[in-house]
């Protein structure tokens, strides 16, 4: 090889060195150790593996979660998790879960949605009320909140409120079967509770009458005793003189 030809390679080298390096140094990082955790765990997550998938959450929440920040992973981790705590029925670690993605992300509805059934499942069914209302807070059209929220009106006897519920519901979804059965059902509930509350009604009406008039005879009877037992003054008995 000719000395011109062995310089000229060089040069090339060099304006590679010079130019690729410092386009490599701006290239930014795809992922890190904390996106590798989420995205393994949504894997687990997809084939049913909860338990698993909930260790590695917690492996890339307590990473770097400096660059899954700039996207929606760092959300997406806390939603995945507290699905799989669900699937799993640790309602409790819910909750826990959730008010931690809320520290960060106040108004996801779908953290709202958990956290509601969460609450529902321990059997708190004012509360899952008012986390489901928070997250039609933000999604006013997110059926499964209504049809969830619909459920806990339905638990605390509220069958007129459930069913506007219910009928939210399927007006954004009405192809949904699991809704329109809800919807059924409510109404039958709040059609065979009108009888009873009417009988209520009319019991508890009987019961304050006969309480009046009880009330009203005996007073009468006791004044009618006292102008009976008072002695007349005009008719009273003197005394005999000696």
């Amino acid at each position: 090889m000719k000395r011109g030809q062995i310089l000229g390679i060089l040069a090339l080298l060099l304006v590679c060195v010079v130019t690729v390096i410092p386009a490599m140094a701006v290239v930014p990082i795809t992922h890190d150790a904390a996106t590798d955790y989420y995205n393994a765990a949504v894997q687990l997550t997809a084939n049913g593996d909860y338990a698993g998938a909930i260790a590695l959450y917690d492996k890339a929440l307590s990473s770097n979660t400096t660059m899954m920040n700039q996207t929606d992973a760092l959300l997406y981790t806390y939603q995945g998790k507290s699905y799989a705590q669900i699937q799993l029925g640790n309602y409790t670690d819910v909750i826990v879960t959730v008010d931690t993605g809320l520290e960060k992300f106040p108004t996801d509805p779908i953290l709202w949605n958990n956290k509601g059934y969460a609450q529902y499942s321990l059997g708190k069914y004012a509360d899952a009320v008012t986390s489901y209302d928070r997250a039609l807070a933000s999604d006013g059209n997110n059926t499964l909140a209504l049809s969830n929220k619909g459920d806990a009106m339905v638990k605390m006897g509220n069958y007129q409120d459930a069913i506007m519920t219910y009928k939210a519901a399927l007006e954004n979804d009405p192809g949904n079967n699991a809704t329109a059965t809800k919807l059924a059902d409510a109404e039958k509930a709040a059609a065979s509770t009108l009888p009873v509350t009417l009988i209520v009604l009319v019991v508890v009406v009987i019961i304050a009458a006969a309480g009046v008039t009880y009330y009203v005879t005996r007073k009468i009877r006791d004044s009618s005793k006292k102008a009976t037992d008072t002695p007349d003054k005009k008719t009273g008995t003197k005394k005999n003189k000696k």
